[in-house]
């Protein structure tokens, strides 16, 4: 005998517990959260009643931030139903539209109906997520059949050490059995400037590591195991100076064994040496915790995706890169110097064992960064993937200097940028170009855009912010 409390098939997420026959789901709820914006006319007209439908949801926690609004876009086009977690620390609500509105015109032009867009204003650490996700889960009563002991009529005179062999008994006992309809979870949610880590360290252990402990384990407890993990080359630490294609097995945490170059069967060791900022060493720590929790639980898919260097924005020229704090990575920065927000670029470091002396970095468009987290997704539904824990790097296997990047934009933005040489950064390495065959045969990905490509595009999100000018080759545009 079973009473469903939930209409519609239930995802493959689900967990069970025991429960008392006179509680009911209501009994298990947790006070409302902070904001919600649901654009899901094909899914439930009432907020209130999501739980009523069968469809099931992509999370993505940090989904409004630059790589975050990118990837939701990604997955609305793929046909995904997406729910977005965001406390808005370093984004804005009205990318939210921006994502809303791309994803209408896509899917109007392939005649496909738009996907479910839901969003909560929240701090993926907060006590609330756990309403959010029970209001996304699907409550049923099940019968567990259970065996005990036949009892005498006076309880005291039972004894355990006589010896003397008991009947066991059948009994039902009421089980509650919950199943999720998040079928998948994205993690962005992580702070990530190497040079306010090294300023603020226990804000990002507080935020990047802690924080993935609790919601890894409120995760389970909803049964949600597949989850993909924004990791970065950073865990590489000084590994990345030596001068080649980083591949994923400099970084394990449990022995592997793999092919070099030359064929030969190569052992490694878990560790890594060097890490450079309180940043990189979280990323590195958050990788362990989830190798060790796929380790022990093999019922877990986890994907690791470490990045080298997004760049870039959405062809429209309406999504881009527009962090609401002080930006620290190359070409946004270069942005604000294009604005006028910042009169000069400085490029931090000029003696680096690089052809123009200037670091070396693997610049992947966000377009193509977002679209290996669907190629995640998608190959862990098909098996690809060779453990429940897997990394992957995912980069264009090309560096460039930070003088190629300057001279690019120009040509993009046909204005000259200030720039000025100043000393090396904490943190920073010289060279981290990423080694990307295993993302290309495990994941079936492979990045398709050229720096120039991400140029033209940071160009055409930025022009519309600049100071007018009547000279061509000003110093701001």
């Amino acid at each position: 005998m079973e009473a469903s409390f939930n209409s519609g098939s239930m995802s493959s997420s689900s967990s069970t517990f025991l429960l008392s026959p006179t509680a009911t789901p209501e009994a298990i709820s947790t006070p409302g959260t902070q904001r919600s914006v649901l654009f899901d006319d094909d899914v439930a007209a009432d907020p209130l009643d999501i739980g009523g439908s069968s469809s099931h949801f992509i999370m993505v926690v940090g989904g409004l931030g630059y790589i975050g609004s990118h990837t939701v876009l990604e997955l609305l086009k793929e046909g995904y139903n997406v729910l977005v977690i965001d406390d808005l620390s370093n984004s804005y609500e009205n990318v939210l539209g921006r994502v809303k509105t791309l994803a209408i015109e896509f899917c109007a032009t392939q005649g496909k109906i738009m996907p479910a867009l839901h969003f909560r204003q929240l701090d993926y650490r907060s006590v609330q997520m756990k309403a959010v996700l029970a209001s996304y889960s699907s409550y049923s009563f099940s019968n567990k059949q259970t065996s005990t002991p036949y009892c005498f009529p006076y309880l005291t005179l039972q004894r355990t050490d006589s010896g003397i062999e008991m009947d066991m008994e059948d009994t039902q006992e009421p089980v509650l059995e919950r199943r999720s309809r998040i079928s998948g979870v994205i993690h962005f949610a992580a702070y990530k400037s190497v040079e306010e880590s090294i300023r603020m360290p226990l804000r990002y252990y507080s935020n990047n590591v802690c924080g993935l402990v609790d919601f890894l384990g409120l995760l389970e407890e909803f049964g949600i195991k597949n989850f993909v993990f924004s990791s970065s080359a950073t865990v590489y630490g000084e590994g990345a100076n030596c001068g080649v294609p980083l591949r994923e097995e400099l970084c394990v945490h449990h022995p592997e064994t793999f092919l070099d170059s030359n064929g030969l069967e190569r052992r490694v060791l878990p560790g890594v040496l060097g890490l450079t900022s309180p940043y990189g060493r979280s990323k590195f720590m958050c990788e362990s915790i989830l190798a060790d929790v796929a380790l022990s639980d093999p019922t877990w898919n986890i994907t690791a995706l470490r990045y080298f260097n997004p760049v870039g924005c959405h062809e429209s020229g309406i999504l881009g890169e527009d962090p609401r704090q002080k930006p620290s990575n190359l070409i946004p920065v270069i942005a604000t110097v294009l604005t006028g927000t910042k009169p000069v670029l400085d490029i931090f470091g000029t003696d680096w064992n690089t052809p123009d002396g200037t670091a070396v970095r693997d610049f992947i468009h966000v377009v193509d960064l977002a679209r290996g987290h669907i190629a995640a997704l998608a190959a862990s539904a098909a098996g690809r993937t060779k453990a429940p824990f897997r990394t992957y790097n995912l980069g264009t296997g090309r560096g460039h200097t930070v003088r190629e990047v300057l001279q690019s934009l120009e040509q993009a933005s046909q204005r000259s940028i200030p720039a000025r040489e100043v000393g090396r950064r904490a943190g920073d390495v010289g060279f981290c170009v990423a080694e990307v065959r295993r993302a290309e045969v495990e994941l079936q990905w492979r990045a398709e855009r050229t720096l120039d490509d991400c140029s033209g595009d940071v160009w055409n999100f930025t022009k519309a912010r600049c100071p007018k000018s009547l000279e061509p080759d000003a110093m701001v545009c």
